[in-house]
């Protein structure tokens, strides 16, 4: 049997970066290819294509590679959308819908997207409101597989993305973490590398239907990526 084509769409940000880097390991079962606005340099050894272009393009680039799977890292920040509504709104719904519709078209099975914890179309708060809208109309599209998942602090790395406020938060999440308890664990930080390793264990899923996964499924799903193959990690409880 040959190797699925998995795309990543949102190359650039730490998540994408992360499974970027992570494709020079041995991934047996799947082909990466990713789509992004700007060129970024792949690591040594990676297995994988880049396609760079505007997002206009993307939906021809997802049409001609027909992938099997979908991931989509797509998001930017309030700062970065210039506080703007419209902006914010353009990246992380819009263009993550039109990423969908294109993959629908294109005979996508299986959907992957990043969303945040606390995700709700009632919330009060734009950045979560948006999210929430976003998982209701990819879930309308019908995939055989949506899979929603709903990590709440990335811990890694940002190239060329200064947060300071997220850096404090990150230096201080080992003790945070530790009074989220019960039904705020949602909102537990995670490591960008064990996000990836989620999005490989269900990337294997072949159950179909709509699934929205919290920390602790997050990490479930990742331990079933790690039980897969000879990887020998520490682990994040």
């Amino acid at each position: 049997m040959s190797d699925a084509r998995m795309v990543l769409v949102g190359a650039t940000g730490l998540v994408g970066r992360t499974l970027i880097a992570r494709s020079a390991a041995d991934r047996p079962g799947f082909r990466l290819a990713a789509l992004a606005r700007r060129r970024i340099d792949l690591p040594r050894g990676a297995r994988m294509e880049m396609f760079v272009s505007e997002p206009a393009f993307w939906a021809e680039t997802i049409a001609a590679l027909k992938p099997e799977i979908v991931i989509n890292a797509l998001g930017t920040t309030w700062k970065k959308s210039g506080k703007s509504e419209e902006a914010f709104r353009a990246v992380d719904h819009d263009l993550v819908i039109a990423v969908g519709r294109a993959a629908k078209e294109a005979g996508t099975r299986h959907f992957i997207h990043i969303s945040s914890a606390g995700a709700s179309r009632m919330s009060r708060h734009l950045y979560l409101r948006v999210k929430g809208e976003t998982e209701e109309d990819l879930a309308r599209l019908r995939f055989n597989r949506l899979d929603i998942l709903r990590p709440g602090l990335l811990r890694g790395r940002r190239l060329d993305d200064t947060r300071p406020a997220e850096a404090l938060m990150q230096a201080a999440s080992p003790l945070s973490d530790i009074f989220l308890q019960g039904q705020y664990r949602r909102y537990r930080s995670i490591s960008a590398d064990r996000l990836v390793d989620t999005i490989y264990g269900l990337a294997r899923e072949r159950a179909g239907g709509r699934f929205i996964h919290e920390h602790d499924a997050l990490l479930r799903a990742a331990r079933r990526h790690l039980g897969s193959g000879p990887i020998n990690l520490t682990f994040e409880v």
